[in-house]
Order: C-alpha cells, then sequence, then structure tokens
C-alpha cells in the first residue's frame, strides 16, 4: 500500500530522461537501447574495445600495452563512455545523484564478473581531501560499494590515499600523464595488513589512458597485494580505434 502510494505522488521515472518507467531506479527503453555496452573484442590488458579482433594482433593486447604494459593485470569497462553513458555518470559525479551507482552496478557485474571472481577485495580510486571535502563523496567509492553488495565482495573505500591534487590530464602525453601521477598514491597504514596478499580490484568510473590506475595499481602492489585488476564505469574509447 505504501509503495503504491508513492508511486502515486512521485510517478517512477527514467533516471536519465524522467520518462514513465514500470518501477523506481529504471531505464526507460530508449535510453536503455542508447547504452553502449563493451564486450569482446578488446584487448585483454586495458580492456580497449577493438572493431575487429584482427586489431589485437596475435597476442591480444592494444599498441600501447604492446610498448608499455601496464603495471595492473587486466582492466574491464561496463559502457563506451558516449552520450549516454555521460548522462548517467556526470550527474553522478557531479551532481549529488550518488543513486545512480546503484543502478550501475548491474552493469559493472556483468563486465567485470572474471575480475570479480578473482577479486578478494575492491578499492576505489580515491580523491585527494580537499576535493572530496567539496564534493563530499567519491563516486568511485559509491561504485565499489553497490557492486560490492551485489557481487559479495569486501569493499575497503579508504585503502588509497591521494597524497596531493594532481592536474586534468587531458591534453598530456603518455610520460607527462606518467610524471604527473608519479607517487601521487599510497596504501593507508591502516589497511595494508588487508591489501597484502590479496588480490584487489580497483574500482573507477571512467577509465580513459589508463595512467591513474596505472598509479593506483603500483601503489597497491608495493604494499603487497598479489595482483591488481581494474574495473571501470565506462571506458573512453581510443579515437584511433573508431
Amino acid at each position: 500500500m505504501l509503495g503504491g502510494a508513492l508511486d502515486l505522488l512521485l510517478p517512477p521515472q527514467c533516471l536519465t530522461c524522467e520518462a514513465p518507467v514500470a518501477a523506481h531506479g529504471l531505464f526507460c527503453a530508449t535510453c536503455f537501447a542508447a547504452v553502449t555496452l563493451i564486450g569482446d573484442p578488446c584487448c585483454i590488458r586495458c580492456g580497449l574495445p577493438f572493431a575487429s579482433a584482427a586489431q589485437g594482433g596475435r597476442d591480444g593486447t592494444c599498441d600501447a600495452c604492446r610498448a608499455a604494459p601496464p603495471r595492473f593485470a587486466r582492466a574491464r569497462a561496463a559502457l563506451r563512455y558516449d552520450a549516454a553513458a555521460r548522462k548517467l555518470i556526470l550527474p553522478m559525479k557531479h551532481a549529488d545523484r550518488g543513486e545512480l551507482a546503484a543502478l550501475l552496478a548491474p552493469f559493472l557485474l556483468r563486465a567485470g564478473a572474471p575480475l570479480l571472481d578473482a577479486a578478494e577485495v575492491l578499492v576505489p580510486v580515491p580523491l585527494h581531501r580537499w576535493r572530496l571535502f567539496a564534493r563530499r563523496y567519491n563516486q568511485a567509492a559509491l561504485l565499489a560499494r553497490a557492486l560490492g553488495r551485489l557481487a559479495h565482495r569486501p569493499v575497503l573505500p579508504d585503502a588509497l590515499r591521494r597524497l596531493r591534487p594532481t592536474a586534468s590530464l587531458g591534453g598530456k602525453s603518455a610520460a607527462e600523464r606518467a610524471a604527473e601521477l608519479d607517487g601521487a598514491f599510497a596504501v593507508r597504514a591502516s589497511r595494508a595488513g588487508r591489501i597484502a596478499g590479496r588480490r584487489v580490484l580497483l574500482i573507477d568510473d571512467v577509465l580513459t589512458s589508463g595512467a591513474t590506475a596505472n598509479a593506483c595499481a603500483e601503489a597497491l602492489l608495493a604494499a603487497g597485494a598479489r595482483s591488481v585488476d581494474v574495473l571501470a564505469a565506462a571506458r573512453v574509447p581510443d579515437p584511433r580505434q573508431g
């Protein structure tokens, strides 16, 4: 009765376009159809989507991973970072729409199934404390908690620290991105015992060049993590791959 009364007062609407839907927390058919899921073929290391399997060559990796293998073992993302994905991620990130993390979590569960099978603990990419103070929440931590509930995996939301603010990586070369993030992350001393010897799954909202994930993986491995995989809600495709 209470649920029915709530639906009368606040009719269920699509979380992105506000069209009527059957229940709260759902997409409408149009918005669901607009979402582009990432699957095979993709780079077996960084998850970069390929137009065809032939782009992966004999070893199944992209050119960037062949030239400079990342410190993480595998990365995957649920959605291509396009207009439809931005409607989900940007409000969660900048407009206090934390409930969108629960909507995105099933997509991460699907895309990251092999990684979650191996994962022993989920760790979100951290914000610097001043940005966390301004925003009041870490969107990667919201995703990690929502995914942890679905996958029945423990979450350490404060395991990693961002030691200093970092500039935007847009427009920087690979070497410049690495230099900007060098030494920017560390495992919190009080959490080191829960990282050492564990298979860690790093969670983020958007995977772009992989530089941030790489720097976080470096810090986790230095603290004794057995391995580090990466799972993101969305991935920016390499424009050279179409």
